[in-house]
């Protein structure tokens, strides 16, 4: 009896027990844990985010430069998936049955419950083509998207591209970014992705058991609409982005076009430049490859990362510098006889120009004469030595945006170069003086600009001595908003009068019967300008201009580089002066139409490097009676080429001045 007794209350205990563990169980699910509550409502209730048009972009006139265009993404959710003709599926869409499984096992694998991206952007041809029967696939829907379309297919480095987001967009993008979304990853598309993505819209739509949808839950109280992205207004104007990059068609090199008294840019050419509708929908991915295996990298933004010597074109900053620091004033005169004797080094000169001041040094581009400037900067009396001299003049120039970011509202810009004398230190030892850096004073050695840099040394000296920070977009939304930091006038320090006879210079350098320029000068327009032949250790010459019109009240201010093509007046100066009087008048008038287009058809590429063959003798066939001796091939110097390379000048030129 006791034992039937024991066992009684041991069963009782068991079944308090397994109770007591049942209503803890619903508790934690219908109290503690909401698991199960979202677990049942995401079977009747789905949300579907509808994604916003990104933001169009106008040039600075409002016409339309990147509109969009629908396209439809094809969803899947696999589980929903019901057995169909996948043969007839592939047709419709354009794949093959490879595929189709590599899509699907892709999908599963994100997950059995959860649609994703099947294949995404079909054409609305694609898509009307598919909708007749998307029926017949069950577990398959479409969902609504926008891409980018380029109506004029210029500027593609400008506008650069939109792709579809990584993981490690999505982790950055604190919760914003999903799969399947898209990102500007290059360009303007970039600068501003959060300006022109817009925000996602939110439809919550009710399905009951066997997955039919029901309607919007609670009559779409809760629904979102996608808002588009911003407008975003440029500072391009479309027809000179035309203009400049058909002249720079089948050439390597860059136009910066400036508005001096805004910092808009008028004109962004990288050359070579490719189609940006290349790079929208889904071959882009194939033709993003096939432009990158192109020879002269197309995808370089040469505006804001080309690094070249600015050459001559540098020597007007030079003489401001000069007459800033008193060293030389308008009429301070110097012996040209061909070269400057920089120690035992000579810096040739194209010309014999005898006794030669600022302005007709500037006009004939006389190395001689910025020499001699260069080293009255380096040699004052002042400094205490090198040190100091080199470093208020590096300090200087910097002012002009050598060696420093000027902030464009661009990705990836570079500094340029300029050394220090701590660099200069290190390479040369503490032994160096101006003679070791004398390179400096025609834009050689080591300094290096790019073109936006030198496009915005002209909108100084345009200005009379100071310029607002360049940039892309002068407008932002409806309000039109422009950034701060382009509404300041940044200084280089040089008193507004020491501009007038650098100018002066520059307006011979194109309008007067001496000038390198002067085949460039424009009808009833002061140009003013300096070409620049800057020396190129990987082959000939580049072509460099750099200029500003009219005189007065300057509309304009350009630089032109074209790689590989000599002469600054051969190529970059006419080019530059096309572009000048188009923006300026509308057109170019009597014959320079003619010569504009024999520009555009003009071929000046660099050579394609040849790849490296090993040479190895030949070696005789075993069968044969007699074999060849092998010889390697020889490589001789002349005694006349060397003899040609001799100095001719062997007597230091004298100075004078007035």
């Amino acid at each position: 009896m006791e034992n039937l007794f024991n066992r009684k209350y041991i069963i009782q205990g068991l079944f308090i027990v397994v109770a007591l563990i049942l209503i803890g169980q619903l508790f934690y699910i219908q109290v503690a844990s909401d698991r199960y509550f979202l677990s049942a409502n995401s079977n009747v209730l789905r949300k579907k985010y509808t994604f916003p048009a990104r933001g169009v972009i106008t040039d600075r006139k409002n016409r339309v430069m990147v509109q969009n265009e629908p396209v439809y993404d094809l969803m899947i959710t696999p589980n929903l998936v019901k057995p169909f003709d996948t043969l007839e599926l592939c047709r419709i869409i354009g794949i093959d049955m490879k595929g189709f499984h590599k899509r699907y096992n892709k999908a599963r694998t994100q997950s059995l419950y959860q649609r994703s991206v099947f294949e995404k952007q079909l054409s609305v041809q694609t898509y009307a083509a598919l909708q007749e029967r998307l029926s017949r696939f069950i577990g398959f829907e479409t969902q609504n998207r926008t891409v980018r379309h380029y109506p004029d297919s210029v500027a593609g480095q400008f506008f650069g591209y939109v792709k579809e987001v990584s993981e490690k967009d999505i982790e950055e993008s604190e919760g914003y970014y999903r799969p399947g979304d898209y990102i500007g990853k290059s360009g303007i598309e970039r600068e501003y992705n959060e300006a022109l993505r817009g925000e996602r819209g939110v439809e919550n739509t009710i399905y009951n058991a066997r997955n039919v949808p029901q309607g919007s839950y609670l009559e779409g109280k809760f629904d979102t609409l996608a808002v588009s992205g911003e407008t975003l207004v440029s500072s391009l104007d479309i027809e000179l982005q035309k203009l400049g990059e058909q002249l720079m068609r089948n050439k390597v090199g860059s136009i910066v076009a400036i508005e001096p008294s805004t910092g808009e840019v008028l004109a962004f050419v990288s050359s070579p430049t490719y189609d940006p509708n290349l790079m929208v929908g889904r071959q882009q991915g194939n033709n993003y490859m096939d432009i990158f295996r192109q020879p002269n990298r197309p995808f370089t933004v040469r505006p804001v990362s080309g690094y070249y010597s600015p050459g001559s074109s540098f020597k007007p900053v030079d003489d401001l510098i000069a007459l800033q620091e008193g060293v030389i004033d308008p009429n301070t005169t110097f012996n040209c006889p061909g070269g400057y004797w920089a120690g035992n080094h000579l810096v040739r000169c194209e010309h014999v120009d005898g006794p030669i001041s600022l302005r007709r040094g500037l006009a004939r581009s006389c190395n001689t004469y910025a020499c001699y400037v260069f080293q009255k900067l380096m040699t004052q009396r002042k400094f205490k030595g090198k040190i100091a001299a080199y470093d208020s003049w590096e300090a200087k120039v910097r002012k002009f945006g050598i060696g420093s970011k000027l902030d464009l509202d661009m990705p990836f810009e570079r500094k340029g170069r300029l050394f220090t004398s701590e660099e200069y230190t290190k390479r040369f030892g503490k032994y160096w003086g101006y003679t070791t850096v004398i390179s400096l004073a025609i834009g050689q050695g080591e300094m290096s600009a790019t073109p936006l840099q030198m496009a915005n040394i002209m909108a100084i000296i345009a200005n009379r001595g100071y310029y607002i920070k360049p940039h892309l977009i002068k407008g932002i939304g409806e309000k039109k908003e422009v950034k701060k930091e382009y509404l300041v006038k940044n200084s280089v320090d040089i008193d507004a009068r020491h501009f007038e006879p650098v100018i002066d210079g520059m307006e011979d350098a194109v309008n007067s019967s001496h000038g390198t320029a002067r085949e460039s000068a424009i009808p009833n327009i002061l140009f003013c300008g300096k070409t620049g032949t800057v020396q190129n250790p990987h082959g000939k010459n580049h072509s460099v201009f750099i200029g500003f019109a009219p005189r007065d009240n300057p509309k304009i201010a350009i630089a032109v580089i074209v790689e590989n093509a000599g002469f600054g007046s051969s190529y970059a100066a006419p080019i530059a002066s096309y572009i000048t009087e188009t923006y300026l008048t509308g057109k170019l008038s009597g014959n320079r139409v003619e010569r504009a287009e024999w520009m555009k058809k003009q071929v000046v590429l660099p050579e394609v490097p040849k790849p490296k063959v090993k040479w190895a003798p030949k070696v005789a066939d075993s069968t044969s009676k007699t074999a060849p001796a092998a010889t390697a091939p020889a490589t001789t110097t002349s005694a006349a080429a060397v003899q040609a390379n001799k100095i001719a000048l062997t007597q230091k030129p004298s100075q004078s001045t007035k």
